[in-house]
């Protein structure tokens, strides 16, 4: 902290570069960063406690900027859908995915056949073209360094039958939850994703899908979580992973892993420069057999389940991850001159962590609030079948 000393010390910027700044500041308003909320500050601090080593000792100086205007724009309410055929069709045909689910434990769902979907769900097109570009407001990544993302935290509340936005919370996985990588372990900070993305019916509508295809199904069960709880945690991460040609982006650097979840979903939004003919960002899902940490390119075929490449707008993969692991490929340039980018969509949904007494030990046992976001809030109903059909959980 710079003392009043010292202030005293710094060189006096002109009238020229005061306004330079000014300008700045205010272009930086539509973009809140984690570290620029009071709530959030908070969350830090209590990082840095957990963690006094993790970089986010470093963190740039902290400003507080005015109020940016929002445009509200109606969100996804899916029990407006029920006297539209389109609907029920949508519902059809998400059952007969789930069955697969079910009994596949893992689905690939064609971006098409995800269009239909999610209009049938509510979603505006207007959304749908808005989402394809959304990831041209990410920032960098806390610790890789080709990679740009925002996150976010929602809750699948299935005792209200909605899900909702939570307060910004810091991010971890650990080698235990099968994920092996040098920031493993660490407390991990992102910048929130906005209104832009949370207030998208198609992203609202790609929430209500996951939690009509895993609301009541059973899985393998992690250590530390509560699976008597009616609410589960869902991290939400937009990412875009960067190819340049001093740099290889790698969708999954740590190699064949779990995501310390019960469910992952994965969402393609779309590429720039990148080669899917060249097997850029091929998925590989393993038996539990294949070694964490082992990249693609170690895998044992007699571990190997299944492969897919999210190729086109809203190509979708969810699997049960506490049965599958995954690996995937470096992203690569058609022309390695350029940059080639993939934006993706990950849905991480588990179970809350068991607290103090119940299940000590678990990494983000500290940060696992459900306290509604206070700055960004958003809920929308949400269609469970079990309920539905009145066969509960």
């Amino acid at each position: 902290m710079l003392t009043s000393t010292a202030i005293k010390q710094l060189p006096r910027a002109s009238t020229r570069s005061l306004r330079s700044i000014q300008a700045s500041r205010t272009r930086l308003q539509l973009h809140r960063l984690y570290h620029e909320t009071p709530q959030s500050r908070a969350s830090v601090e209590t990082a840095r406690s957990i963690n006094p080593t993790d970089p986010i000792a470093n963190l740039p100086p902290t400003w507080t900027p005015s109020p940016a205007p929002t445009t509200i724009r109606p969100q996804l309410d899916v029990t407006k859908q029920v006297f539209k055929p389109s609907y029920y069709q949508a519902v059809a045909e998400i059952m007969k995915l789930r069955s697969k689910y079910i009994t596949n434990r893992s689905i690939f769902v064609e971006g098409s056949d995800m269009v239909s979907l999610l209009l049938g769900l509510g979603a505006t097109p207007s959304d749908l073209d808005r989402l394809q570009h959304v990831s041209n407001n990410l920032y960098s990544d806390p610790t890789l360094p080709f990679r740009r993302s925002r996150n976010g935290r929602f809750c699948f509340d299935f005792s209200s039958q909605s899900v909702r936005r939570l307060e910004f919370q810091p991010f971890a996985l650990s080698v235990e939850e099968d994920f092996k990588r040098h920031d493993s372990g660490q407390i991990r900070i992102f910048d929130e994703v906005q209104d832009e993305l949370q207030l998208n019916t198609a992203f609202q509508a790609l929430l209500v899908f996951k939690g009509m295809i895993c609301h009541g199904v059973s899985t393998t069960q992690r250590p530390r979580l509560d699976y008597s709880s009616d609410k589960w945690v869902c991290t939400l991460f937009n990412l875009r992973t960067v190819t340049t040609p001093h740099i290889l982006g790698e969708p999954a650097l740590e190699g064949v892993h779990t995501d310390g979840v019960d469910h992952t979903m994965t969402t393609y939004l779309g590429a720039e420069n990148m080669d899917v003919e060249a097997n850029s960002a091929v998925t590989y899902m393993h038996d539990m057999n294949e070694e964490t940490g082992a990249k693609y390119t170690e895998i044992k075929p007699q571990h190997l389940k299944s492969r897919v490449q999210h190729r086109h707008f809203l190509d979708t993969l969810l699997l049960v991850d506490t049965e599958n692991k995954h690996s995937l490929s470096p992203v690569l340039p058609v022309d390695e001159t350029k940059e080639a980018t993939r934006d993706m969509l990950i849905f991480f949904t588990r179970r809350p962590v068991l607290k103090k007494g119940d299940g000590v030990g678990h990494i983000s046992e500290a940060i696992d609030s459900f306290r509604p976001h206070g700055e960004l809030p958003m809920e929308v109903p949400l269609f469970l079948p079990g309920k539905i059909h009145g066969k509960g959980e």
